[in-house]
């Protein structure tokens, strides 16, 4: 038997009175999740534990089976291990996005956040620009590393774990109540606008009518984590495919082998079927028996407010994801059971996430069900499956 979760990041929504009082999900058309429905469990599940903060850290671990209230010591620091640092344990790991904040006169303070990931600004342009903060910044105490897209990191060595704010749940809002009370990360970010508001790289952006990323966004700070090994945990060899370096990390963390999939990059067209593709191949033909394929663009569209694009996400994750594993393992012959569920919701109403269960979907070639339900939120509830506590859900996938 093989096992794969399909993770569509923020997939899940609210009814949405544009769509007739449906969701992305609902709507969107799923021709191969509407058809597997029918053949599997729907429920819902509760990734985020009580009182914790819904992000796709504290979410995927669980997904993962690693209870967020035991291995959770921030996100920075997953990241961390999928760059390829090696904290110390007076390290603090803080994410550092490269953000767009209003260009205007006003003093630093007083400027909007107009969106979190900079027009999904590409790697190459932000390698360069967070030089030139590094070259300005950096020191003995504060370290920047480069990671993908607009998700840095930033090493503060002997610092604190502060809190700070997640820059895409504040999207619109004049920033000054949400900057750090820690004074000298508070002035770096100040620093940074003046180094960034004119780079050669900004004034190109903005002529192309892409947004600029014109400063540095310090939050999810957090200390080094330990994670115990998948494998040893749950007696199965597994994989992670994923494009962003925090699911990287956990993967790294917790001794699975990460598979860099070309062209995989986060977006809204990122490679699709080479994910697929590529699981396919590790539980076939190299040995392995999971894998975790994560898609973030249900996420990315959600915060983007972009109810059309999000749609399309969840239309590709359904034909370009889930259809191709299902036909290449069947095609071969290979028993295999699949878990599809987003990580958290991240509705389009608020742009960020939230803490309500999500729906899951569970699939076995084996044991193929007869029902009438379809795979979203509605059918999810009105199923009665409901599993409280999301570490536990792979054991459900494992049947331990």
């Amino acid at each position: 038997m093989k096992y794969v979760i399909v993770l569509g990041d923020g997939m899940a929504d609210d009814p949405i009175e544009e769509l007739g009082g449906k969701t992305p999900l609902e709507y969107a058309e799923t021709p191969e999740m509407d058809r597997l429905s029918k053949l599997s469990e729907v429920g819902l599940v509760h990734t985020i534990p009580e009182g914790m903060s819904p992000g796709s850290d504290t979410a995927n671990l669980s997904v993962l089976g690693y209870d967020p209230k035991i291995y959770y010591t921030g996100r920075s620091p997953l990241e961390a291990l999928s760059i390829g640092v090696d904290m110390k344990d007076t390290d603090i790991a803080l994410r550092c996005n490269i953000v767009t904040l209003s260009v205007d006169n006003l003093p630093y303070e007083e400027k909007t956040i107009i969106d979190h990931s900079a027009s999904e600004i590409s790697t190459e342009d932000a390698t360069v620009l967070l030089e030139a903060v590094r070259t300005e910044l950096e020191d003995d105490i504060y370290k920047f590393y480069v990671g993908t897209s607009y998700r840095h990191l930033t090493i503060w060595d002997k610092g604190q774990v502060v809190p700070l704010t997640p820059p895409h749940d504040i999207l619109g809002q004049r920033i000054e109540q949400y900057l750090p009370k820690e004074a000298a990360i508070k002035e770096m970010m100040k620093r940074s606008y003046d180094i960034l508001v004119n780079h050669p790289i900004n004034v190109e952006r903005m002529n192309q009518g892409l947004n600029p990323a014109n400063s540095i966004w310090f939050w999810g700070a957090g200390t080094r984590p330990s994670l115990s090994s998948f494998e040893e945990k749950n007696e199965k060899k597994g994989v992670m495919i994923s494009a962003v370096d925090l699911l990287k990390g956990i993967g790294v963390g917790a001794n699975m082998k990460n598979i860099i999939v070309e062209g995989a990059n986060g977006t809204l067209h990122t490679n699709y079927e080479g994910k697929a593709n590529a699981a396919v191949d590790a539980l076939t033909e190299e040995g392995y028996d999971f894998a975790y394929i994560h898609v973030e663009a249900p996420d990315e569209m959600g915060h983007q407010g972009s109810l059309e694009r999000k749609i399309q996400a969840i239309s590709f994750l359904d034909q370009k994801v889930i259809k191709v594993v299902y036909d290449a393992f069947k095609a071969k012959g290979v028993d295999f059971r699949m878990l599809v569920m987003p990580d958290h919701p991240t509705p389009i109403s608020v742009r960020t996430h939230t803490s309500n269960p999500v729906p899951y979907m569970l699939y076995d070639s084996t044991d193929e069900k007869n029902e009438t339900w379809n795979y979203n939120e509605k059918d999810g509830k009105a199923s009665g499956n409901y599993i409280a506590e999301g570490h536990t859900i792979i054991n459900h996938l494992f049947e331990k």
